[in-house]
């Protein structure tokens, strides 16, 4: 008997005790009971798989309110039964506990669009793989299989045969080679590719050779793209059949269609669905002009996740279900249970925790600090929470004095590595640990990367300059030629001008005490800093406009397996748009060939290099390792970030109707904040 039919046979009313039995004869394997099963990776199988180990067929079940959810997807047809939605090779999940329920509203905080959005964005995640919840394991997701070459330059990927948008419309491998031909390297979208999604400064060639298969093939080996696919926000994938719409090459009408529906040209149509960005929390075109996109008859682009947004204004967004989302559990149900998500926007974080020690809250773990902790345990009780710990990666607050400052004078002040180790020694980090962390961190510098993910970098490196010594600070300011020639406690420029430096920062990106310490401790060595709080997004417009005296922000973006595959925090500027880091000018420098921005020293050049043999490497490996140890003492040695505390854990809340939520292994954007922990089987006990 075919699948397809036995999902069929399960439609039929005249058939329910059949379906029934066949079901039962499948065990309903979770973590917690795995029932004999052994899954080739953790926690999951494919269909054969867990058919064959089990000796069963399964039979399949849809959510009870699949089709009124469906009825809020502007756009979607009626739809049509569940064997025409699941792919003919679903993903099968082991719920953590228990077999699920359907229903409920997982209810989150953002603090605006595109501002603290990527903890709920990783609820609804997906790529073509993910992590495991132990952090180490890369399992398939959307993808079925990968294959590799002998040298790492290619890269074969198996889809799932059946797969459909969430308008139910076929996914194939033409999305995917659409996604990177077509928007990745169309300069009518990106006037430059993004050089994350170039290779040795060369694109990669991505080709369709069936409906599931799709091959990567690199210009120099790529060991650690697959990481990227597992930790990263941009997902390989865009719907051809709808965008595609929206360009002369494959639409002759294009700019005729766009012109109908009130666009300038097809260009300004893909920009308005698109937006040029694989980010997800852009704001959707709900956000930007709903009419008209409900006008042309799709309210935002189909998407492959759990969940798709049906709603967004000034105050938040709506998500209901993915009618046609490609996992079950071993019971045979379709995920997700959790029928709807609200986000709200609040930028305020005292009305942020008042809403979790409400009860209005069901799962926050972004812009959640140790200070939070204390007030958050306290009402641990009245709002009928769960308030945990876990370890943090990419957690480390840092600053960073603008070596590529637009004035002169600050410039050259910034870039001497004595001015650095005088702000470094003159941070008390031992205090800062106790009112910030609760004395759960030590003090440490920041690298390129996460120390407790690789093998490069020492103690020694980790603790240099740390000891709180503000004596040593004043003699090594007074040494590279700042003084207080009239006593006022302010140090002067070598311009005579008061060293007064401006930190903006944002809540989103260090805890707000820290700030206030920092001003503090400077200005008792003579440097005086003016505190500014701002939005993140003005906090990066700024940063990435090379506006700031410093930059602070968490070092996130660092563990393995993100360094394996992105060199984003190894060469200028040192982050990305949603994290910057330092030296925007020297980029500019490097990125226009020299005629624009400032040249950088020497051994910063070699970083470039350096970066790009570093990723041709396996990681871990010991040319990796050495490749790593020379890049992280070049960024030691320039003071290119000074950090606080390391080591840190980091508190999350759920509320305590939320089910099958483990207890995590890490906290961390670089793994991508719930992505591994498989939030598709969450549930809310009604």
């Amino acid at each position: 008997m075919t699948r397809s039919l036995r999902l069929a046979l399960c439609s039929s009313a005249s058939l329910l005790l059949m379906s029934a039995a066949a079901s039962a004869a499948c065990p309903t394997a979770t973590v917690a009971d795995m029932q004999g099963l052994s899954p080739e990776y953790p926690q999951q199988f494919e269909l054969a798989e867990f058919e064959q180990a089990a000796n069963c067929e399964m039979d399949f079940s849809e959510n009870p309110q699949i089709a009124a959810l469906n009825d809020k997807i502007f756009g979607n047809d009626e739809l049509p039964a569940l064997a025409e939605r699941l792919p003919e090779e679903p993903l099968v999940v082991a719920p953590y506990d228990t077999v699920g329920q359907y229903g409920g509203v997982l209810t989150g905080i953002s603090k605006g669009t595109e501002s603290g959005t990527s903890d709920l964005l990783s609820v609804r995640h997906v790529n073509l793989v993910r992590y495991a919840d132990d952090l180490k394991t890369v399992v398939p997701n959307v993808a079925k299989s990968w294959d590799w070459n002998d040298d790492f330059t290619a890269l074969t990927v198996t889809l799932r045969k059946g797969h459909k948008w969430s308008d139910g419309e076929p996914f194939t491998a033409e999305d995917v080679a659409f996604w990177y031909n077509d928007l990745i390297l169309n300069q009518d979208v990106y006037e430059k590719t993004p050089d994350r999604w170039l290779f040795s400064g060369k694109p990669a060639t991505v080709e369709a050779v069936d409906d599931v298969t799709v091959k990567f093939t690199f210009p120099v080996p790529m060991p650690g793209i697959l990481n990227r696919f597992a930790v990263d926000y941009g997902q390989a994938f865009q719907p051809k059949h709808f965008l595609a719409r929206f360009m002369p090459k494959y639409n002759e009408n294009a700019d005729a269609l766009a012109q109908e529906h009130g666009f300038e040209n097809a260009a300004a149509a893909l920009n308005f669905y698109y937006g040029g960005s694989d980010w997800k929390d852009v704001p959707t075109p709900l956000l930007k002009d709903g009419d008209k996109a409900r006008d042309f008859g799709r309210a935002v682009t189909p998407t492959l996740e759990s969940h798709i947004v049906v709603e967004e204004n000034a105050e938040g967004r709506k998500l209901v279900a993915n009618p046609y989302f490609h996992m079950v559990d071993t019971a045979g149900n379709q995920l997700p249970y959790i029928n709807e998500i609200d986000e709200t926007y609040i930028g305020d974080k005292e009305v942020q925790n008042l809403k979790i020690m409400n009860g209005d809250v069901v799962w926050k773990q972004q812009a959640l600090f140790l200070e939070d902790f204390p007030l958050l345990k306290e009402n641990e009780g009245k709002g009928n929470y769960t308030i945990k710990f876990a370890p943090s990666l990419g957690e480390t607050v840092f600053y960073a004095f603008n070596q590529t400052h637009k004035d002169p004078v600050l410039r050259e002040i910034f870039m001497n590595p004595d001015f650095n180790k005088a702000m470094s020694l003159a941070l008390d980090r031992d205090e800062i640990n106790e009112i910030v962390y609760l004395g759960q961190g030590v003090p440490s510098q920041v690298f390129p990367a996460e120390p407790r993910t690789v093998s490069f970098i020492s103690e020694d490196m980790i603790k240099a300059d740390t000891a709180y010594d503000p004596d040593t600070a004043r003699e090594l300011l007074g040494s590279v030629g700042l003084t207080d020639s009239d006593r006022d406690g302010t140090l002067e420029r070598p311009d005579g001008k008061p060293l007064v430096i401006r930190l903006v920062y944002s809540t989103q990106g260090t805890p707000a005490k820290i700030p206030e310490l920092v001003r503090d401790y400077l200005g008792a060595v003579g440097v005086r800093v003016d505190l500014k709080e701002v939005t993140s997004d003005e906090y990066r417009a700024a940063a990435n406009n090379n506006d700031l005296d410093v930059m602070t922000w968490k070092n996130d973006g660092i563990a393995a397996p993100a360094i394996s595959q992105d060199q984003t925090s190894m060469v200028p500027p040192f982050g990305d748009y949603f994290s910057p880091g330092n030296g925007f000018a020297w980029a500019a420098w490097k990125t226009s060939g020299g005629s624009e921005g400032i040249e950088p020293p020497e051994d910063i050049k070699k970083l470039w290099p350096l970066a790009d043999q570093f990723l041709q490497q396996q990681i871990g490996s010991e040319e990796s390792n050495r490749i790593g140890r020379e890049i992280s003492q070049i960024y030691r040695d320039h003071y290119i970030k000074i950090g606080l505390i390391g080591d840190v854990v980091g508190p999350y809340v759920y509320r305590n109707d939320l089910q099958n939520v483990k207890d995590l292994t890490a906290k961390s954007y670089d793994y991508y904040w719930a992505y591994p922990y498989r939030p598709q089987q969450w549930w809310l006990q009604q």
